[in-house]
């Protein structure tokens, strides 16, 4: 069973809230990236890419090695397959409701039903009907056009 209460999932799930950070690691999913590389395709400065790039070292989905003036990163898969783990706990729930569904659908579609035709409908009067005694229908009658109008 996946532990539900660890700080490195919470991490994880804050890592994954935020689409930049899920476009960055879509970026390291092909290989290693410099920092530059990472921030390339956003409309951001290397110290806001930077702030994302430590979001996402925090929750440990990413490694970032400096080679002299250059960092580069690069995925680090398992705290994903937790997630995942996790995740595939819902799979299981609504697959277990969809094939409930789909069973009711199919016994459904066995049973016969008696089907019962709808009564024709009543031909519509030209003439305005006042409403039954009792009934909940307002009784005041339409103004005309030249009621409530200012002259």
């Amino acid at each position: 069973m996946v532990e539900l209460e660890t700080p490195q999932m919470d991490q994880v799930f804050h890592a994954l809230s935020d689409a930049t950070r899920r476009n960055m690691l879509n970026s390291l999913a092909g290989g290693e990236r410099t920092v530059s590389q990472l921030a390339e395709p956003f409309a951001m400065s290397l110290a806001a890419a930077s702030k994302h790039i430590k979001a996402l070292e925090h929750a440990g989905l990413i490694r970032r090695e400096v080679r002299g003036r250059t960092h580069v990163c690069r995925l680090e898969a398992r705290p994903l397959a937790t997630a995942y783990q996790w995740l595939a706990q819902y799979s299981r729930f609504w697959n277990s409701r969809l094939d409930v569904l789909e069973q009711l659908l199919r016994e459904e579609r066995k049973t016969p039903t008696a089907r019962t035709t709808p009564a024709p409908a009543k031909p519509e009067s030209s003439k305005p009907q006042s409403p039954k005694p009792g009934s909940s229908q307002p009784t005041s009658p339409r103004p005309t056009s030249s009621e409530g109008e200012d002259q």
